[in-house]
């Protein structure tokens, strides 16, 4: 069969100009924006960038390679969002999820949620690549003010994050995809786990399709936020704990022991 350029071009002119432009803004920005931060906001480009030229020597260097980390995240996934949002749809981010939606319910899920995970988190937490890997920033493990400062980007970062999957990604796919919009806004998301411990990558699967629902369900991403903070919260603390006070184990005794040294 001969090819015709100039058929070929016309035809895919033709389906480009056929195509839904708001799926295509999305999908075209969660590839570029992604790409932006794990090249540009990510810790890898602020040490080969920063961290042994200007920040050399300064004490510091390793909180501010987080800091730069989770606000150049919020920056990218949800200001450049809101951007394109307000600015190339025109419209409201009430209809991503930027609103407490069904608020009684919503909190509902979210105290079962975390309930159910603290149960799940105690045990995994004695494992030595969660006890190893977490928190990320190996200094807040000696210092308290720097977890606290730690945990406040580390909470901006969520939010961004689960404003782009569950948010933007998720409410701007809905209408065109339904349900299946859970699916698609797990795909990237689960990408991104590879790297961590297999059992938090393998169980993100599962966590993104649930605060997928929960967003859904709700109308909003802000319950995705209290859930997957507490769970990172909740892993953070108790790893520090367990390096604090030397106990490892998963059974009650260890549990109130761990206690018994708290207070």
């Amino acid at each position: 069969m001969k090819l015709n350029l100039k058929e070929e071009f016309t035809a895919l002119a033709g389906a480009v100009k056929s195509l839904n432009k708001k799926i295509t803004v999305i999908l075209l920005s969660v590839a570029v924006l992604q790409t932006v931060s794990w090249y540009l906001t990510s810790r890898q480009f602020f040490r080969n960038n920063f961290y042994y030229t200007i920040f050399d020597g300064n004490t510091n260097a390793d909180v501010y390679e987080f800091i730069y980390w989770f606000a150049g995240d919020f920056i990218t996934f949800f200001i450049c969002g809101l951007l394109i949002i307000k600015l190339f749809f025109r419209e409201n981010l009430k209809d991503y999820g930027v609103n407490f939606g069904s608020f009684s319910l919503g909190i509902k899920i979210s105290l079962i949620s975390i309930a159910v995970m603290s149960v799940v988190i105690w045990f995994v937490s004695a494992s030595n690549s969660f006890s190893e890997s977490y928190p990320l920033l190996e200094r807040s493990k000696y210092d308290w003010g720097v977890f606290l400062i730690f945990q406040a980007f580390l909470l901006l970062f969520l939010f961004a994050w689960e404003f782009f999957w569950r948010g933007f990604m998720l409410f701007g796919l809905k209408k065109e995809f339904g349900y299946y919009a859970i699916l698609l806004q797990m795909i990237p998301f689960v990408i991104l786990h590879n790297g961590k411990p297999f059992l938090e990558t393998f169980g993100a699967i599962g966590g993104a399709i649930a605060l997928g629902i929960i967003a859904y369900r709700t109308g909003s991403f802000l319950y995705g936020v209290i859930i997957h903070y507490a769970v990172y919260f909740m892993l953070d603390f108790l790893s520090i704990l367990r390096f604090r006070t030397g106990i490892s184990g998963s059974g009650l005794n260890s549990f109130f022991q761990i206690i018994s040294k708290l207070f």
